[in-house]
């Protein structure tokens, strides 16, 4: 976590940040305990899966969540997410308790509360440069997308909302999507892509596509 400057007072939406995430770490260690022996039980060590993710302007940063799925092993025919999706791990994902350990990159300010979902590293040279914008504020738990469908979108539709966010960014903004959070979470809806176990990977922009093959 970056060095706080006493002279320079914290912006609103990072005070937000910190008064949120702080208290939520604090208040949800019995439950951050239990999944993890949970998660250890089920699927085994790590607990944890780290990975690094683009941040604010795409510099990398290291993701942290719980676990959901078991390692890759083609042997046992381990390989798609659906073939690795355990039951424990529907779950923690549908109530979104595998996004509790997350709060401790909100807190170092990698992430923010609001914002864009920090995508992989992969897709960063896939995006069109309008999509790209979305990389113009730090990530985010959840975000307009998230609140509007989730992965039942499709990804030019999902890129859309991140991008129209950034535009219409505002303390208001975040504090309304932090209210249809909590109801999204509760209904458990748009939890994974039709036919997908969560979502489809982003090859790039269908019209992106098409104006590269015309111009080849």
């Amino acid at each position: 976590m970056p060095p706080l400057d006493s002279k320079r007072p914290l912006d609103p939406k990072r005070l937000l940040d910190l008064s949120v995430a702080v208290p939520a770490l604090v208040l949800s260690a019995p439950v951050l305990g239990a999944v993890a022996i949970a998660v250890a039980w089920r699927l085994g060590r790590p607990v944890l899966f780290r990975q690094l993710r683009p941040g604010l302007h795409g510099e990398p940063f290291e993701l942290v969540k719980f676990r959901t799925m078991l390692p890759v092993d083609p042997a046992r025919g381990r390989v798609g997410d659906a073939s690795r999706m355990t039951r424990l791990g529907g779950f923690l994902r549908a109530s979104s308790l595998d996004e509790l350990p997350t709060l401790v990159n909100v807190v170092r300010g990698d992430m923010s509360l609001v914002g864009p979902r920090p995508l992989l590293t992969a897709y960063l040279s896939r995006y069109s440069p309008e999509q790209a914008r979305r990389h113009d504020v730090r990530p985010g738990l959840t975000g307009l997308a998230q609140v509007s469908g989730r992965n039942a979108l499709s990804w030019d539709d999902r890129l859309a909302l991140d991008v129209e966010y950034v535009e219409r960014r505002s303390l208001g903004v975040d504090l309304r999507i932090l209210c249809r959070t909590v109801a999204a979470v509760v209904r458990r809806e748009g939890i994974a892509a039709e036919g997908s176990a969560t979502m489809p990977e982003f090859l790039g922009s269908p019209s992106l596509k098409a104006d590269a093959g015309a111009a080849g």
